[in-house]
C-alpha cells in the first residue's frame, strides 16, 4: 500500500480547516486499504497582530474583508451549516473572539512529539468553534490537553513560555516561502499545493494521483 505524506497547513481558528480536515477523513475512509497517508500539521497565523483580548468575530471580519456585518454574517451562517452537515460543532461560531494562535501552534509542535497533534488540534477546534474559547489561553491549552490523555502541567507550562517558538516560527516561514498564503493548505509530498477545503473526491483524486507517481518512480 502506498503512504502519502501531507503537510497541512492550518490554524485552529480557522473554520475552514476543521472542515478540510473532516473531507480529508472521508477521502481516507473511501481510500481505506487503497493508499496511507502520513499527516504532518503545520502552523499558519491568520491574526499574527492581533492583541492578546482578541476582538469579536464580526467585526473583525468586517474590517478583515471591507464588508458589512450582514453579508459577514449570512456568509458565517453558511459556513456553520457545512460544518453541521459534517459533524462538527460550530455552535460557538457566532460568539467567538479573533484572537492569535502562536501559543497553541507552540503547545501543538509539543503535543506532535507525543503523537498527539491531531488529537488536539481537534480539541483546539472544538474549544474554539464549538465553545467560543481562547486556544492560545494556558488554562484552555491546559484543559484540552488533559482531555486528549496529554500532561496538562506540561501543555499550560508551554503556553506560558517561549518553549517551540523558533519551531513554530520557522516552519511558518518555510510553508509561506513554498506558496501557502491561505488556509487550509494541502501539500502532497512536498510537490503538489491544494489550497482550501476541497470536497472530499478532489482529495482521493489527487491523492491516487500522487501514489501512482510514486509507485512509478
Amino acid at each position: 500500500m502506498q503512504t502519502v505524506r501531507i503537510d497541512l497547513v492550518s490554524d485552529v481558528a480557522c473554520p475552514w480547516c476543521a472542515i478540510g480536515y473532516r473531507r480529508l477523513e472521508q477521502a481516507l475512509e473511501i481510500l481505506d486499504g487503497e493508499i496511507d497517508v502520513e499527516l504532518h500539521w503545520q502552523p499558519f497565523e491568520l491574526n499574527p497582530d492581533m492583541p492578546p483580548e482578541g476582538e469579536p468575530i464580526l467585526e473583525h471580519l468586517c474590517r478583515k474583508y471591507g464588508k458589512d456585518a450582514a453579508s459577514m454574517e449570512q456568509s458565517q451562517h453558511e459556513i456553520m451549516a457545512v460544518a453541521e452537515e459534517l459533524g462538527l460543532n460550530f455552535r460557538g461560531a457566532q460568539e467567538r473572539r479573533a484572537h492569535n494562535t502562536f501559543d497553541a501552534h507552540r503547545v501543538l509542535a509539543w503535543a506532535a512529539t507525543q503523537n498527539r497533534e491531531t488529537p488536539l488540534q481537534l480539541a483546539l477546534f472544538d474549544a474554539y468553534l464549538g465553545e467560543a474559547k481562547n486556544p492560545s489561553d494556558p488554562e484552555v491549552l491546559r484543559e484540552k490537553a488533559i482531555e486528549i490523555g496529554l500532561d496538562g502541567d506540561a501543555a499550560e507550562a508551554i503556553a506560558r513560555s517561549d518553549q517551540y517558538a523558533d519551531d513554530v516560527r520557522a516552519a511558518e516561514q518555510r510553508f509561506m516561502e513554498a506558496g501557502v498564503s491561505a488556509v487550509p493548505g494541502f501539500i502532497l509530498e512536498g510537490r503538489y499545493l491544494i489550497s482550501g477545503a476541497q470536497p472530499a473526491d478532489v482529495l482521493v483524486d489527487a491523492l491516487r494521483q500522487v501514489a501512482e507517481e510514486n509507485a512509478s518512480r
